[in-house]
C-alpha cells in the first residue's frame, strides 16, 4: 500500500541556514508543512520553541504542550508542530510570554519579546491586490491572510492588523520618507529611512534606496518592508 502523506522532518544538512540547529547533533529535523510562509522563510512551530526561544528541549516536549493548547501563533491556539512560522508572527506562550519573528542581525528570523500591548498587533506587507465580484478590492499579505476592504492601498504598502483577526488598525505607506526594515539579505534586521524609489525596466525591478546608518544601500522593494512613518509604530529589532 502506498505511503500516505508528505515527510515530516528533513535532513539537517539541507535545513535553511538561519535555523538555530545544531547542523550534526542527528541526522534529522522537523519539516515546515506548506502554508502562510515559504518553507525556505519559515520555521516549524516546534522548532521555534525548541531551538528559537528554548522553552522546551526536545520536539516530544514541544509536541506536549502543543497538545495541551499553550501556543498560540498569531492570537490563535496552534498545535501542528510542523505549522509554518515566519516574519512577524506572534508566538504567545501560556504564562504571558510572547516574542515576535523578525530579522535580526543579518538573520532572515529571530525572536524578540514582545511586551503586552504590541502581543495583539501584527504588521502585514501587502504582496497582491485583485477586484473581486462586486468590484470590492481583495488584498493578499506575506503571511496567507487575505482581506476585503473599501480603502485604497497598494501592493508594498504595510497594514497594522489587529490580532487574532485581520482587521485594520493603520496603513503605512510604502513612500519616500517612510521608516524600513530590510527584510533579507546581509542587511536583514536593519532600520533606516526610504530616501528615495527608482521606477523598474525590463531588466530591472523597482528599488528602494534605503539609508542605513552613514551609508545608502540600493535594494528591490521585494527586500523592504515599510514599518512606520517617523519610527517604527511596534517593536522590530
Amino acid at each position: 500500500m502506498g505511503k500516505k502523506g508528505g515527510a515530516t522532518r528533513v535532513k539537517r544538512q539541507m535545513a535553511p541556514t538561519f535555523w538555530n540547529i545544531r547542523r550534526k547533533e542527528s541526522q534529522f529535523v522537523m519539516r515546515v508543512k506548506p502554508g502562510p510562509h515559504p518553507k525556505n522563510s519559515a520555521y516549524p512551530l516546534g522548532m521555534v520553541l525548541r531551538d528559537a526561544i528554548k522553552v522546551t528541549h526536545t520536539a516530544k516536549e514541544s509536541q506536549l504542550i502543543l497538545n495541551e493548547g499553550k501556543v498560540k501563533v498569531d492570537g490563535t491556539v496552534r498545535r501542528d508542530p510542523n505549522l509554518a512560522v515566519g516574519l512577524m508572527d506572534v508566538v504567545e506562550l501560556a504564562n504571558g510570554q510572547a516574542y515576535r519573528l523578525v530579522p535580526k542581525d543579518s538573520e532572515l528570523l529571530a525572536p524578540v519579546a514582545v511586551e503586552d500591548a504590541e502581543k495583539a498587533v501584527k504588521l502585514a506587507k501587502i504582496t497582491s491586490k485583485v477586484t473581486t465580484k462586486g468590484k470590492k478590492l481583495q488584498y493578499g499579505f506575506h503571511d496567507g491572510k487575505t482581506l476585503l476592504a473599501d480603502a485604497k492601498m497598494k501592493v508594498g504598502d504595510t497594514c497594522v492588523l489587529e490580532l487574532p483577526g485581520a482587521k485594520v488598525k493603520d496603513h503605512i505607506k510604502f513612500e519616500k520618507g517612510a521608516t524600513a526594515l530590510i527584510i533579507t539579505g546581509e542587511n536583514a534586521g536593519k532600520v533606516g529611512k526610504i530616501e528615495d524609489l527608482r521606477e523598474g525596466i525590463f531588466s530591472l525591478p523597482t528599488r528602494a534606496l534605503v539609508s542605513v546608518g552613514d551609508r545608502t544601500v540600493e535594494l528591490p522593494v521585494e527586500m523592504v518592508m515599510v514599518v512606520g512613518k517617523d519610527k517604527p509604530v511596534i517593536k522590530v529589532n
